[in-house]
This record gives C-alpha cells, structure tokens and sequence, in this order.
C-alpha cells in the first residue's frame, strides 16, 4: 500500500492529522529509524522553520516534519544526511511509477522528477518548480509559438496538460488521445460537420494537423502556412495555383477567406464542398455591382430575375460553363477565346467560347434555310453580320450572354462606348425587323425575301 496524496498537504493542517500521516509513514517502511535530525526537530526554529513549510503547496512528509521519510542521516556525521533512495525511486516509494507508459516524458525517463517538481514546498499546485504551462514547460522547450500572431486556445492560456500528458502516454508526443480524436474533444462542431456531410475533405478526415498547427500560427486558425490560406490550399490543389498565375484572377479566391470564401475546407453537402450548390453560389455575391478592372459588373441576380429568357448554362444552374471559377487567360474569366470589343475581324477561333456549344455552320454558311430563322429568304443574317474581315459583329452585339425578356436573348440595347445603342427588334411569324443605331430600319422574311 502506498500514500499517494502527501504532496497535497496544506501549510496549518491539523495536528492530529499531521501526526497520522507521520505515523503512516513510519508504518509502512517510508523511513529510517529515528535519526539524529528527527530528535532535534527539523522544523524548529534555529533550522528550518523560517524557511520551510510556509508556501501554498507543501509535500506532505515537509507538513507532518517527517523528514526522515525521504533523507537518512549518516551515522557519525554531524548534520550530514543522504536520500532514503535514488533519483525516482524514492518519489515512487509514495507515488504510482510514472516511467511505465509506451511514450515517456525525458525527465520522468531519466528519474528527474525534481526537473518539474519541488521536493519540500511550492506556491504551484503538485508541487511544481514553476506555474504549470508555459513557465514551467518552456524551460526545456523552445518558445516559439506563443509569439505567432494566431495561438491556439490552451496554448495561449498556459494549459499544456490539456492536450499533453507531463509523465507518458501510449501516444505520440504525450497526446492525451490519439489523432482527431483529441481535437474534437474541444471542437464538437467539427467532428460534427465531419460525421453529418457527404463530401468529406481527405485532409481534415486524415489528421488536423495536416492543415493546422497545434500550436500557434502566423495566419488564422493557426494553419499550417506563412503566409494566407490560398498557399496552404496548393500544396495540395497544385494544379489550382497555375489558374492564379494568369492574368484574370477571380477575387473570391484572392480576397477576404480565400478558398474559404466558396468551400468549406472541412465537409460540405455539395459536390468540391461548395458552400452553396454552384449558381446559389455565384449569386451570393454577384446580387449587387461588383467591380471589375475596367467597369463594374451588372447584378447578375436581379438581371436573372427580371429577364426571363436564360442563356443555355444559366437555366442549367452552371455559370462553370462559360466562368473558370479561379482564374482565366481571358476577360470575365471565361474558358476560352470570347471578343471583348462590339466589333472584331472575323476568325473561328475569336469565338472558341460560343462554339463549344453553338454549331459553326451558323455563321459559316452564307445561304441556308435550315440552320437559322434568322435570315431573308436563303440569306443567311449570322454570316452577314459575323462574317467580316474588319468589322464583324460579336455575339453579344445582339445576344445578351446571360438573360433578356427576349426569345433567343435578343437584346434591347448594346454598350457602343458612353452610349447604350438600342436594337429595336421585333419579329413576326415569317420574319422581322431591326432599326437599330447603326442603320436605319430594315426587314427580313424567310417566305418573301426583301430585295434591298
């Protein structure tokens, strides 16, 4: 049996309690036969009484006077005394051994329990040399966390033990518990997020400390990184930190929580742990005019709203399929080649973007009467105002690239510089008419053409 609390005992404990705690010392062969020390009284006041016994925190052999429990004196020596044991084992004559477990702390390795904790009093619980966290800890280990700028909680505070075992433990680096497991003891939410979504980051469901520093960090969150989020993100996503080498860079990953602005970087209930489904996404910010390099850009959610006829992608919900989301060789972040200009020379490859979907043959082929209602009798309209060497017509001259209230988003006006040109467009059932500001009114029919 063994007296496991003696180091808990308080300065003016009572007496008789004071003498039990002597007599189970005696008891049960934690001391030599009275000594030399012992007749005169330690504790008295020409030895050390003025200097022992008076902190917070007092080792219960120092409280009872029994000091021969730990120091023999030597025979024939004048005040002249030696430990009852070596090193550890004489702290573990009282205490459980602390040097049993797979990962032992070095101090309780080598049996220098007095590394941490002071043999006769202190003003620290436990008896320790110095207040428990980092006063105490950092005298071995190297500060060099709790002066980044981000620090995590208990670090922060000073709690160490709350995450570390101070003698061993079966994980590593004396963690209380293994991998996420320790984590989530504090960060509920998370194990939460983790156990309740479909798509799952591999990272966070591997280890947190794959992204996070246990620690303390220069960026939020204490992660893993030196310098943002979007850094720590590519030593993953390699293949995502070539789209921010080109030159149109969408802000959302540049500004603000980064990638963090559109994922989740622990689990989501949508596909590449998007916050929101994809369009859901792009609206929450494009609802009001974002600025852009040269101009800003319309509010995409209310022009959806108010004009009913969508663009083939938008009524899909995929703006992904004109928009890169990261970054793009081309203006508006678009996928490929688009004119940025109202006119622009006639080449295929000028309108990469739109034929990726459109058929080719529609601005390739000057007669037809299948491949468009837009023309007069066999006279194919597309060609004419497409197909130019120096003044071709792009797309969105006449078609709005996102919605418009009309059929085939015909629009009402165009940007022509400071002035919005208007198109004044309108069909009928064989044919139509157009009397934009470029030319004065002109008509058109499939059945009767118009000779001009």
């Amino acid at each position: 049996m063994r007296v496991l609390h003696l180091s808990h005992t308080r300065p003016g404990m009572n007496l008789s309690l004071m003498a039990g705690i002597a007599y189970m010392v005696v008891i049960f062969g934690l001391t030599a036969p009275p000594s030399r020390a012992k007749e005169k009284g330690c504790m008295d006041a020409k030895c050390h009484a003025k200097t022992m016994g008076k902190k917070k925190w007092v080792h219960g052999p120092v409280a009872a006077e029994a000091c021969d429990a730990c120091h023999v004196a030597l025979p024939k020596k004048k005040h002249k005394f030696k430990l009852a044991a070596q090193d550890a084992e004489l702290c573990y004559g009282c205490h459980d051994a602390q040097n049993t477990g797979k990962n032992i702390h070095p101090p309780v390795e080598a049996g220098e329990c007095i590394s941490c904790h002071n043999p006769h009093e202190s003003d620290n619980q436990f008896n320790l040399i110095a207040p428990s966290g980092p006063e105490l800890c950092f005298t071995c280990h190297e500060d060099d966390k709790t002066k980044q700028e981000y620090v995590h909680g208990p670090v922060a505070v000073g709690e160490c033990a709350i995450c570390h075992e101070p003698h061993s433990s079966p994980n590593p680096s004396l963690l209380r518990t293994s991998g996420n497991e320790l984590c989530f003891e504090c960060h509920t939410e998370i194990q939460e997020a983790l156990g309740s979504n479909e798509y799952v980051h591999p990272p966070a469901e591997d280890s947190c400390l794959n992204c996070h520093d246990p620690h303390g960090s220069p960026v939020q969150f204490q992660l893993e990184t030196k310098t943002n989020l979007r850094d720590l993100c590519f030593t993953c996503h390699e293949e995502k930190k070539q789209d921010l080498t080109l030159p149109v860079q969408h802000g959302a990953v540049t500004q603000g929580k980064e990638c963090a602005n559109c994922h989740n970087p622990h689990a989501g209930k949508f596909a590449a742990m998007l916050k929101l489904e994809p369009m859901d996404l792009c609206l929450s910010c494009h609802n009001r005019p974002v600025q852009a390099d040269d101009r800003p850009l319309q509010d995409i959610a209310k022009l959806l709203k108010e004009n009913p006829d969508h663009h083939g992608p938008i009524r899909q919900k995929d703006c992904s399929g004109c928009h890169s989301p990261h970054g793009s060789k081309y203006f508006r972040l678009l996928n490929a080649v688009y004119p940025k200009k109202f006119y622009a020379p006639f080449k295929l490859e000028n309108f990469a973007l739109c034929f990726t979907c459109h058929e080719e043959d529609n601005v390739l082929e000057e007669k037809t009467t299948k491949l468009t209602n837009f023309r007069n009798g066999d006279r194919n309209l597309h060609f004419l105002h497409v197909n130019r060497v120096r003044k071709g017509r792009t797309c969105r001259a006449c078609h709005e690239t996102h919605a418009s209230t009309h059929s085939k988003h015909i629009r009402d006006a165009v940007p022509f510089g400071k002035w919005s040109l208007p198109l004044n467009f309108k069909t009928h059932d064989t044919g139509g008419s157009c009397k934009p500001g470029c030319h004065k009114e002109k008509t058109y029919d499939r059945i009767k053409p118009v000779q001009y």
